[in-house]
């Protein structure tokens, strides 16, 4: 998937490619009139018209075979280049060589030919490619001077030394900037993961403390009031009968707090309301981003009746553990979610288009992308349903759970909060 600052690095370098074909397509069209100008009519003319037409049309090609190449190869994120491009360079500058043979006012047309050298070419090929170039300029300039210049001997290498250096320079520059670009997208989504680890480390101490401060210490409660009113069932019956009513009152409470407990605890884009298909459309506007999209499509019969409440919060924490295995380890750019209702189950398809996995090697081993299969499928069996994932490497990825709508023997808190 692209980077995101590969977009305007590529819209810069097509500009700067537009600008250069435009420069050579004007210096072939002033050497061609020159020498129309001044040799009409000679022999050599209808070769210097063929050549001129010959060389246009390879530079026109070059886009085409060849591609944009950003930084070139080893600098930067460089592209695999069509085996024909060597070839297509090398035919350009043949026929370029030809023409200042013929022509020495052709010379010129090498300045942009170093610019496509450097950005097609490996760095020292480039270089045996400038100097070939050069070596052309200054005998075709000292042809036309008819004497020895020193100037003409000089200056050419010279501003063939700067452009190079220049453009070298820049392209180490802007792979430098990538790298460290890179190194920041990648330290920024180290600390959002802390922060995540953080975060759950601190829910699971509030909820240790909440618990021990409330349910614990009203069943130690219980357990005292009822060992106390087995002492004294004897002797004394109505006080016996006191401490277990005092036992039952704070059992009415600890039940209460318990069923706050699994409220909280529930999904909450559920308890805003709108069901599950809202729940989803939520979970994917947040899931989706710069580098990932995510769709839903929740089919007609899916929306009456209303599912029951342990199968939507099954199927939304399975959709949020999909989501985030496929932000993490698919590098997919986009997903879909599905939510279909057959006559007795409910399904739910993950699919995205990233670059697959091997679910029998993934499964079960940590780092890879099979990491959170055990809890979807965990969280389902109790449920009575099953979790299916159809993928290979670089074909994408399926994720199929599949619920029955009237799972017997299931307990909403245990299915609202399955592991993860």
């Amino acid at each position: 998937m692209p980077k995101p600052y590969e977009k305007p690095y590529d819209a810069d370098n097509r500009w700067l490619g537009a600008v250069m074909h435009a420069a050579f397509f004007l210096l072939l069209g002033g050497a061609l009139a020159r020498f129309l100008l001044r040799h009409p009519g000679e022999p050599r003319t209808p070769w210097i018209l063929a050549l001129s037409l010959a060389l246009a049309v390879l530079h026109l090609l070059g886009p085409v075979l060849s591609g944009p190449v950003p930084g070139g190869p080893g600098r930067g994120f460089a592209r695999r280049r069509p085996v024909w491009t060597g070839p297509w360079l090398g035919l350009v500058v043949v026929v370029w060589m030809v023409l200042v043979v013929l022509a020495p006012s052709f010379s010129w047309c090498a300045v942009p030919l170093f610019y496509t050298g450097l950005r097609t070419l490996p760095a020292r090929a480039a270089l045996v490619l400038v100097g070939v170039l050069t070596v052309f300029v200054v005998a075709a300039q000292l042809r036309l001077a008819g004497r020895f210049d020193p100037n003409l001997l000089l200056a050419p290498p010279a501003v063939a030394a700067i452009a190079t250096a220049v453009f070298l320079h820049t392209e180490r520059q802007t792979a430098r900037q990538r790298a460290l670009i890179d190194d920041l997208i990648r330290t920024r989504r180290e600390l959002a993961a802390s922060e995540r680890r953080e975060g759950t480390l601190a829910e699971r101490q509030r909820l240790s403390m909440e618990i021990h401060d409330s349910l614990a210490q009203g069943l130690s409660s219980q357990r005292m009031l009822l060992q106390a009113a087995e002492r004294v069932w004897e002797p004394d019956p109505a006080k016996a009968r006191a401490h277990v009513r005092r036992a039952a009152s704070v059992a009415e409470h600890n039940l209460a707090e318990a069923r706050r407990f699994v409220h909280d605890l529930a999904p909450a884009d559920l308890a805003r309301g709108g069901g599950l298909e809202a729940a989803l459309r939520a979970l994917a506007a947040r899931e989706t981003g710069d580098d990932l999209t995510v769709r839903v499509h929740v089919d007609d019969g899916a929306r009456v009746p209303a599912l029951p409440d342990p199968v939507q919060s099954a199927l939304l924490r399975i959709a949020q553990g999909a989501l985030a295995n496929v932000r993490e380890h698919a590098g997919a750019s986009t997903a879909a979610l599905s939510l279909t209702l057959l006559d007795d189950q409910a399904v739910l398809d993950v699919t995205d288009d990233g670059h697959g996995f091997d679910p029998a090697a993934a499964t079960g081993a940590p780092g890879v992308r099979g990491h959170g299969l055990p809890a979807m499928r965990a969280r389902l069996r109790q449920l009575g349903g099953t979790l299916t994932v159809e993928s290979a490497p670089g074909e994408g990825t399926v994720l199929s759970a599949a619920v029955p709508l009237d799972p017997p023997g299931t307990d909403p808190a245990d299915a609202q909060e399955a592991p993860r």
